[in-house]
């Protein structure tokens, strides 16, 4: 393995990553629920009280996140994207999701993957107070092509690079300005 790959030992587990879920929703340990449970017990816990919010804080985006890539079932990982769409806007969840594939392990590389497929949940306006009365959206938060088009234009044997996306999904330009002034 390269220096400059993760090592998947390091990394955090999805119990760890629902539990931070919740731990920022206010939501409790589920200390009772058996250990190999208490990760998607955390997690379904979690679905509605994100769905209900019309906003997240910005704390729970990287958690939201790494919940979903961490999730090791492609069927649920939705539960963390779906909301941090509503939340935050789809592209910012993609642009997150690329620099796990950019810069991620082998584990999160294949859970971007998975979550990628979630992020392109239809909206509805009528399902999240997310959106302002009448149903409306600033479109910006939605407007992906250009990093559907990097997605696509990706290898799937990537090396991490310094010039990619951040993992909290704001351009690496944004970041480096911000740390230099």
């Amino acid at each position: 393995m390269a220096e400059e790959e993760h090592n998947e030992a390091d990394q955090p587990s999805f119990l760890s990553c629902t539990a931070e879920v919740a731990r920022l929703l206010d939501l409790g340990s589920l200390a009772d629920v058996p250990e190999a449970r208490r990760a998607r017990h955390l997690a379904h816990a979690a679905r509605k009280p994100l769905l209900e919010r019309a906003c997240l804080p910005e704390e729970l985006f990287a958690p939201l996140m790494a919940a979903a890539v961490y999730d090791p079932d492609p069927s649920f990982c939705r539960w963390f994207v779906e909301p941090a769409v509503y939340a935050f806007g789809r592209r910012r969840v993609m642009i997150a999701l690329l620099g796990y594939l950019q810069t991620g392990t082998d584990a999160e590389q294949a859970g971007a993957k998975r979550a990628w497929y979630c992020a392109h949940v239809p909206l509805h306006a009528d399902r999240s107070p997310a959106y302002a009365p009448g149903g409306s959206r600033n479109p910006a938060l939605d407007e992906y092509r250009d990093v559907a088009d990097e997605w696509r234009d990706k290898p799937s044997s990537l090396k991490p690079s310094s010039d990619g996306p951040l993992r909290d999904g704001s351009p690496p330009s944004t970041a480096r300005a911000s740390s230099t002034t």
